[in-house]
């Protein structure tokens, strides 16, 4: 940021005098109004519920322009990053702020491949949980009991501690995610394998089992890799602030990223791909794609409560840019599969036409978004709907973790 030639001036109708405020513009997207100093000179805070038009830090990792339907990561598109990289690109990208050589590459991907195991005594831990547990509760435990496991790596104002939790976390989310997913259904955990790509490992632990060689398809590999990388930050949301604000009091690296998972999931959150999918569901059993219309028309009464899942955004005013890169994978995996007449797919491929050619929806801009298709995409790949926000958990993970180490670097940080 870098100060404005002009300042914003509060006056007040009561007669107190009037006061000026500093404005700064933003390397990118609108100025801001400096209040810090408000409540010291007035007496007053500000109200802002949910802080909707309150820049609570300075962040370069990510940009979105709700209005344009765009969203960056250190600058590049999103449809750039999930065209021309992989996941572990990505995370390259949001933790130093540029995308790595070959030789940097090489090595980063090595690293975050040779750190996937977990300790064995994780899966005492787990046999604590019952097997109906839902797997977030599950993967809040699980992420929270990795600061006592890796005691070298707990002091949150050690950049190099940072750096080791980082790489950590990264590597071990999928081994955390496929276990919870496996002592679910009784099923032996799968070590990971160094020789299969970041997406590919997390396939085979989720779907393998000790009887036989488990082929990695590239289609799904390719489509939960965009996942990943679709879902890897989006800038200031409820999680992300959660994780901030419980590093802002020093806490270790993996209770801060366990408090972003818990946050996320909510269903206004983390949750939303999950609540579409059982929207999907509950139209499939109350008569298929013959009650798609009829469904349409409750959501257009205000008087139904009948909410449409999986469409519009609070944040992009347009077209979802994540969604239209979805939208292609979706279609890749489930001509892959052989699941384009499936009844389920059909009924929300019949819901999209509508949403997209009916006014009252055009006009609202209740376009489809990417909760709608990633949760299409992993239904097709086998993945249970408790399991979606926990895969989201394990993309957003870096995210986490790049707001935090930059939280930490700002001079200007406070606890919240």
């Amino acid at each position: 940021m870098k100060l404005a030639d002009y300042k914003a001036t509060l006056s007040f109708s009561n007669g107190s005098p009037s006061v000026e405020m500093p404005v700064y513009h933003g390397s990118i997207g609108p100025d801001v109004i400096d209040i810090r100093k408000l409540y010291a000179q007035t007496d007053m805070f500000t109200y802002d519920p949910g802080f909707l038009s309150t820049a609570s830090c300075q962040s370069a990792i990510t940009y979105i322009d709700g209005d344009k339907g765009e969203l960056l990561y250190r600058g590049y598109p999103i449809e750039q990053l999930a065209t021309k990289c992989d996941y572990l690109d990505t995370c390259y990208l949001l933790l130093n702020g540029e995308l790595p050589s070959e030789s940097q590459r090489t090595d980063f991907h090595q690293l975050v491949t040779k750190h996937t195991m977990v300790n064995e005594q994780m899966q005492f831990f787990l046999r604590g949980f019952r097997r109906d547990a839902h797997p977030m509760a599950v993967l809040t435990g699980l992420v929270g009991a990795l600061s006592a496991f890796y005691h070298d790596s707990t002091d949150i104002n050690n950049p190099h501690h940072r750096e080791i939790a980082a790489i950590r976390l990264i590597a071990k989310m999928p081994t955390l995610v496929a276990m919870a997913y496996k002592y679910g259904i009784g099923q032996p955990y799968m070590y990971p394998r160094n020789d299969l790509s970041y997406a590919g490992n997390f396939l085979r632990m989720m779907f393998g089992t000790p009887c036989e060689d488990y082929k990695v398809n590239p289609v799904l590999e390719r489509a939960l890799d965009r996942i990943f990388i679709l879902h890897a930050d989006h800038e200031q949301n409820a999680s992300t602030s959660t994780v901030r604000l419980c590093g802002s009091s020093g806490t270790n690296p993996f209770a801060a990223i366990a408090a972003g998972v818990a946050c996320l999931w909510g269903p206004s959150h983390g949750g939303a791909n999950e609540a579409c999918l059982n929207m999907l569901e509950e139209i499939q059993a109350s008569g298929g794609v013959a009650k798609v219309g009829e469904f349409m028309e409750k959501v257009k009464d205000k008087n139904s409560g009948v909410k449409l899942m999986g469409f519009g955004h609070r944040v992009y005013k347009n077209y979802d840019p994540r969604a239209k890169l979805m939208q292609e994978t979706c279609n890749e995996v489930l001509a892959e599969l052989g699941l384009e007449n499936d009844p389920l797919f059909a009924l929300a491929k019949k819901l999209e036409k509508i949403a997209l050619e009916d006014d009252y929806f055009v006009q609202r801009k209740l376009y489809p978004n990417v909760d709608f298709y990633s949760g299409i995409v992993q239904r097709a790949i086998g993945i249970p709907v408790s399991l979606f926000t926990g895969i989201f958990a394990l993309a957003r993970t870096v995210g986490w973790i790049a707001q935090l180490n930059e939280m930490l670097a700002d001079p200007e940080y406070k606890i919240g």
